[in-house]
């Protein structure tokens, strides 16, 4: 059973910084894409960082310099850093694999972390 489970999530001060973790279990972690989606109030869900089987990255424009998506396939994990942390950036942040063509949605979400960037 696919499973992906977020943390580190929390309150930071803008400017602060957090790190978030994505557990990954249940498929072969390591060749598959991974990526960071948020969700703010009232917003559409969005691509923040994404990183493939063979780590390469891609970021938003509005993470890219504050934000680094890293992997480490041993651990089965993913993680987002992110850095001077902005009030815009508070929302429920997920994590995403893409399966590939045969798995039934191709794509398995987690339930998400709650970011909140507040002073």
């Amino acid at each position: 059973q696919v499973q992906l489970v977020e943390s580190g999530g929390g309150l930071v001060q803008p400017g602060g910084s957090l790190r978030l973790s994505c557990a990954a279990s249940g498929f072969t972690f390591s060749i598959r894409d991974m990526a960071w989606y948020r969700q703010a109030p009232g917003k559409e869900r969005e691509l923040v960082a994404g990183i493939t089987g063979g780590g390469s990255t891609n970021y938003a424009d509005s993470v890219k310099g504050r934000f680094t998506v890293s992997r480490d396939n041993a651990k089965n994990t993913v993680y987002l850093q992110m850095n001077s942390l902005k009030p815009e950036d508070t929302a429920v942040y997920y994590c995403v694999a893409d399966l590939g063509y045969t798995f039934p949605g191709r794509y398995s979400w987690g339930k998400g972390t709650q970011v909140t960037v507040s002073s």
